[in-house]
């Protein structure tokens, strides 16, 4: 029988980017953070004589073949074990393409997830298939390796490089998708742009993000609740209800949304003033239900808001709708990780 996984989206909490080096990428640190948004990824596979993938989708922008993330996670693990499968996936899209949120990331850790649950593929015990799931989701593309962890994750280097941070409190998120498309590469040559203006080089925006990784995890270390208890990893009840007076958000707590920003920001925002727009309705600010925190995601074009309460999330998606004619707007949560490991297969 088919195995149905949840291929959940990522927001970017901060986003700081080094001038490019002199390998073509940048190097980069960032929080992702995971949330219970998901499209929906299933497998079917049975060992054969040689391997045959077939990908479908319900929609007709995402690639059904070799392009696809999913695609090449599933090859490349079935030729890391030595293995020959006829495989089927087949992709239902609910989050945006192409929209900040990693998606495709997440469609190709699904997939493996799929594929080692109808092989009967074992990771855990003595065996290094964990430390090599890891190298091939790097192979894939620089955020896929997040979605192998998932909660809270440092990212370093290209953002492939990943750490788990302490959980922090589940808090309310709305996630604005606005029609405009943001190209990455076109983000990144911009960027570049304006390096080459302000004069960094990467060697000298190396010394900036090695202490912005060091200020991320001294935060998130002190994100936890002291004699915390509960279900997931940051102590907090599994109810994930609101988190106002004495169980105010860590991200508060701890001042970390005084600091954190996306890079991306300072190019994508003048390309697409619309979308500075979004974000400062998104803040709220003046309002009794402002945002924790708002920023573009990744390069964009979605954007998100975090909020202390669920009432908060949906003044802003009111705020949104009532300014935004035809912007999607949904109302999610951030995601621990080990609500984001028991909830990924469906039943």
């Amino acid at each position: 029988m088919p195995t149905t996984v949840r291929s959940h989206a990522k927001i970017n909490l901060g986003l700081y980017i080094g001038a490019p080096r002199s390998d073509g990428f940048h190097a980069l640190t960032t929080v992702y953070q995971t949330l219970e948004l998901h499209d929906l990824v299933t497998v079917a596979a049975r060992p054969a004589v040689q391997t045959v993938l077939r990908l479908t989708s319900n929609d007709s922008r995402v690639p059904a073949d070799q392009r696809n993330t999913a695609w090449k996670m599933a090859a490349l693990a079935l030729e890391a074990l030595g293995l020959t499968a006829e495989v089927e996936i087949h992709i239902e899209k609910c989050l945006p393409v192409q929209g900040g949120l990693g998606a495709g990331s997440g469609n190709a850790v699904a997939a493996l997830v799929g594929l080692e649950a109808e092989l009967g593929i074992d990771k855990s015990g003595g065996s290094d298939w964990a430390a090599r799931r890891l190298e091939i989701a790097a192979k894939v593309g620089s955020d896929v390796p997040l979605f192998l962890i998932g909660g809270a994750i440092l990212g370093l280097d290209r953002g492939q490089e990943v750490y788990p941070l302490p959980d922090i409190e589940p808090v309310w998120c709305v996630v604005a998708t606005p029609e405009i498309g943001v190209s990455t590469p076109q983000a990144y040559r911009d960027w570049d742009t304006l390096c080459r203006a302000e004069g960094l080089t990467a060697e000298a925006s190396l010394d900036k993000l090695n202490r912005l990784s060091r200020a991320y995890a001294s935060a998130f270390a002190g994100a936890i609740p002291e004699g915390g208890q509960g279900t997931g990893s940051s102590g907090v009840p599994s109810n994930g209800g609101d988190l106002a007076g004495p169980q105010e958000s860590a991200l508060v707590r701890t001042g970390i949304t005084s600091w954190i920003e996306n890079d991306f920001e300072r190019v994508v925002f003048p390309q697409h003033p619309s979308l500075a727009e979004i974000k400062r309705t998104l803040m709220g600010i003046g309002t009794p239900e402002a945002a924790l925190y708002a920023s573009l995601s990744g390069s964009g074009s979605a954007l998100f808001g975090l909020y202390r309460t669920r009432g908060d999330a949906e003044a802003a998606q009111r705020r949104l709708k009532e300014r935004f004619q035809g912007l999607e707007v949904r109302i999610t949560r951030t995601l621990p990780r080990s609500k984001y490991w028991r909830e990924m297969l469906l039943p």
